[in-house]
C-alpha cells in the first residue's frame, strides 16, 4: 500500500528533480568552462575533450541529484507514514 501511495510523490519529486540538476549543470558548466551552452555531441567546432567532458559532469550531476531526491523523499515519506516506499 505504501508504494501505491509513494509512487505520484515520487514522480513529481522526479519531475522537480530533473528541473534542478539541469539548472544546477547549467550553472556549473557556465563557472567552470566560462561558456554559456555546453557544447552539443553534433556541434562543429567543438572537440572530443569538450564534449566528452560536459557529457561526464552531467551525467554525474544528474545521478547525484536523482540520488539524494529518491533518498530525500523516501526519508520523508517513511517519516510522515511510517512505512518505507518500497
Amino acid at each position: 500500500m505504501a508504494k501505491l501511495l509513494y509512487k505520484p510523490l515520487g514522480m513529481l519529486m522526479g519531475a522537480l528533480g530533473g528541473l534542478v540538476a539541469t539548472s544546477l549543470f547549467r550553472r556549473t558548466w557556465k563557472l567552470v568552462a566560462h561558456q554559456d551552452e555546453a557544447p552539443k555531441p553534433a556541434q562543429r567546432g567543438r572537440t572530443w575533450r569538450e564534449v566528452l567532458s560536459a557529457a561526464a559532469m552531467q551525467g554525474a550531476i544528474v545521478g547525484l541529484v536523482h540520488a539524494a531526491v529518491d533518498r530525500a523523499g523516501a526519508k520523508g515519506f517513511e517519516k510522515a507514514t511510517g512505512a518505507w516506499p518500497s
